[in-house]
């Protein structure tokens, strides 16, 4: 793949993003427009990352100085786990229309198919995971929501134009299947976490299948991680042997290797960063190639390696265990 956009249904993507989740509060307003001067046009963001006023802010200016006009971007943000309840759809998304500033996203996506009790936004926004986080013993509280009911308020937000396209995140292939099979309006987008030690290759090829497309969120694998301590230093995949030679080859850091094998595998993908090189880095993919055996060794390094799975730390940071992916053979 040689293009900077995806294809999402009708309408061209940029392909590559600016990630928005665990930018600073205090950056994030200056990160967002200068990523927009340099040229990024596809920004990801998230009720839950609790910084959508300032990326709100950093797009208001940058539509002031003239850098871009509104439709020149693709914005996406998410409906938070609380708001899975359909009278409470509509609420999440025009209060995260409110925070960036604009009157319809290009994308919303239900962030996890993970239904919490009802916090209300006036009570603690973003809700995050835990119901009672003064309690002695916090805890998350799960709400039984059909994910066919949430869908079809998603599908309303489509018919009132507050958003032009609907998707999903974390979705496996059986979560796919039975969607598909209620779904009015179709998915545009899957976003999973894929890199070169989470390959999901059945997962991105059931979504295509399907005519969905597909963003890999966490690219570079650990390094997203590894402040939250969910990963170490050592988790890295830029070291790799393989991932080091294709950079020798082409001359471009491995970080780059590692975003273009992303690219190249047909998926959009939505690095982060506040430090502008590294920005400027992350788009400089689409003047160089990996050839088929480089593609071939990179995928290689797969070892079904999730480092954002609720399964493994919900169970551990809010005693509740909510395994929704199979287990990997590290298991």
């Amino acid at each position: 793949m040689n293009e900077a956009v995806l294809n999402v249904d009708e309408n061209q993507m940029p392909a590559v993003g600016l990630g928005l989740w665990k930018l600073d509060k205090a950056d994030c307003a200056d990160v967002v427009r200068g990523a927009i001067e340099i040229g990024y046009r596809h920004l990801d963001s998230a009720a839950d990352y609790g910084n959508e006023e300032e990326v709100g802010a950093g797009i208001k200016q940058a539509l002031a100085d003239g850098l871009c006009q509104r439709k020149d971007l693709w914005i996406t943000s998410k409906l938070w786990n609380t708001f899975h309840r359909p009278e409470h759809v509509r609420e999440a998304c025009e209060k995260t229309l409110a925070d960036l500033g604009v009157d319809y996203l290009d994308l919303y996506l239900i962030h996890f198919p993970i239904s919490l009790k009802y916090v209300g936004i006036d009570t603690r926004y973003p809700p995050e995971w835990i119901a009672n986080p003064d309690a002695d013993n916090p805890v998350m509280e799960i709400d039984p929501v059909p994910l066919a009911d949430t869908w079809r308020a998603m599908e309303a937000l489509v018919a009132d134009g507050l958003v032009k396209q609907i998707g999903i995140c974390n979705y496996t292939t059986g979560l796919l299947h039975d969607l598909m099979a209620y779904a009015k309006i179709k998915p545009a987008m899957l976003q999973i976490e894929s890199h070169p030690y989470l390959t999901q290759e059945a997962l991105i090829r059931t979504a295509n299948d399907y005519g969905i497309a597909v963003t890999a969120f966490s690219p570079l694998a650990a390094l997203s991680y590894v402040e939250l301590d969910m990963a170490t230093t050592s988790d890295t995949v830029l070291s790799q042997a393989a991932v080091l030679a294709a950079a020798k080859r082409v001359d471009r850091s491995p970080a780059q290797v590692v975003l273009r094998w992303g690219i190249q595998r047909g998926t959009a993908i939505i690095p982060k960063s506040s430090k502008l090189a590294r920005l400027k880095e992350n788009l400089a993919l689409f003047d160089f190639e990996l050839n088929g055996d480089e593609m071939t060794a990179i995928s290689a390094l797969n070892a079904n390696r999730r480092f954002n799975d609720p399964g493994a730390f919900c169970e551990g940071a809010f005693n509740t265990c909510l395994l929704y992916t199979s287990p990997s053979p590290r298991d």
